[in-house]
């Protein structure tokens, strides 16, 4: 079983217990992570392709660690100028291992209902009257003086 998961703007193709570098996410090294922008699955020979993703599939993967990946050099040149120029940097990375690619589970029950009463007076008292603002009254033309 595999999955096409977009993971901090890349697709990446999963599997269980396989360990990704990825760009550095948010999260302790420790703690569980899911990403449920499934695009595609493929389940022993069953593929389903999502439209943008598939509903109902999630990937729950832990962070190991988060690092710096290789320097990357960025040189820059124009011949017969004397200009060159070198830069570099090392990407953030996180080390994840995916731990499961299925469906997701069931969400937590919603807040216990409240009775209607109690939910007229919460209604009741957060409403609050707006003071009217009267209209604004017209600037009176300005009169020339005349001289006497």
């Amino acid at each position: 079983m595999y999955a096409i998961v977009e993971i901090a703007g890349q697709q990446f193709k999963v599997e269980k217990d396989q360990k990704y570098f990825v760009h550095q996410l948010e999260g302790k090294p420790g703690s569980k992570i899911t990403f449920e922008n499934v695009l595609l699955l493929d389940d022993k020979g069953k593929v389903a392709v999502g439209s943008p993703s598939v509903s109902g599939i999630q990937v729950t993967a832990k962070i190991e660690q988060h690092l710096l990946g290789d320097k990357v050099i960025v040189f820059k040149k124009k011949r017969r100028k004397g200009y060159k120029v070198k830069n570099g940097h090392r990407q953030r990375l996180t080390e994840i291992t995916v731990q499961e690619i299925g469906k997701k589970l069931a969400a937590k029950k919603a807040a216990p209902k409240v009775e209607k009463k109690e939910l007229e007076s919460i209604k009741t008292a957060s409403v609050k009257k707006v003071a009217s603002k009267k209209p604004a009254t017209k600037a009176k033309a300005a009169v020339p003086k005349t001289k006497k």
